[in-house]
């Protein structure tokens, strides 16, 4: 049975802003259902002109962008929470793909019914464009990662932005975490080499302030890692759940 938005298992989590009682029973009446799909499965495709939009209960996925040659860059990891599919809800088709990395839960809304949210409850259209501005935000932020500084930096960031989030859905346990992706997709996330990543994870094993094996992530001294990648006082913003 889908599950009702009251009892949703995202909403006691403390990334999430809490709801109003209106805006919970708007939200109940919006969902139009849920949708499982399997790891390895493309939830979007870029180009396409998606009926649905999403919102992540339960696993995790990729964003990512494909040239026309078949090279693909992974763009950023999906995590429980995120919202799915507003690029073709609003430019009439996505300008990238979604992939399940696991079993993936799904909550389904219509994007025919989005107007209705933006006529009849303009906090939840409020929070829908502020996710789309966060969202702006941290490419910027990978880009100026990517662009200025060095491999070790890179990673020591993008290991300690999954940790944080995953440590504000209750996803880590006793310093670590199950974290299912490859290296290879972190490697194109940072524009960095499969071999360059390896070795600089290496490094951080070695050095034991983390480590990244068997599908296992493991933080030893985040606050090691945030100075190596300039995250000193850094923390991750509670987000609206849609």
């Amino acid at each position: 049975m889908p599950t009702k938005c009251e009892a949703c298992p995202l909403r006691g989590k403390s990334l999430f802003l809490p709801f109003a009682g209106e805006e919970l029973a708007f939200m109940q009446r919006f969902k139009a259902g849920e949708l499982s799909v399997e790891p390895g499965s493309q939830i979007l495709m870029e180009g396409a002109n998606s009926p649905q939009l999403f919102t992540v209960l339960r696993g995790l996925g990729l964003r990512y962008k494909t040239l026309p040659d078949g090279r693909r860059q992974v763009v950023n990891f999906i995590f429980p929470g995120d919202f799915l599919g507003m690029q073709a809800g609003l430019m009439g088709e996505m300008r990238h793909s979604v992939e399940a990395t696991t079993q993936m839960t799904l909550c389904v809304f219509n994007r025919s019914d989005i107007w209705s949210l933006f006529r009849s409850q303009p906090h939840r259209a409020f929070d829908m464009t502020w996710l789309s501005a966060v969202e702006e935000s941290f490419l910027g932020e990978a880009l100026t990662r990517i662009g200025q500084q060095s491999a070790v930096e890179r990673i020591c960031w993008a290991l300690l932005r999954i940790y944080y989030r995953a440590d504000q859905l209750g996803m880590v346990h006793d310093g670590g975490m199950a974290l299912p992706y490859r290296q290879q997709d972190l490697a194109d996330a940072l524009g960095l080499s499969l071999v360059h990543t390896n070795k600089t994870l290496a490094k951080l094993r070695e050095s034991q302030l983390a480590s990244w094996q068997d599908g296992r992530l493991r933080i030893n001294d985040p606050d090691a890692l945030a100075r190596i990648a300039g995250m000193e006082g850094e923390e991750i913003a509670r987000r609206p759940l849609m």
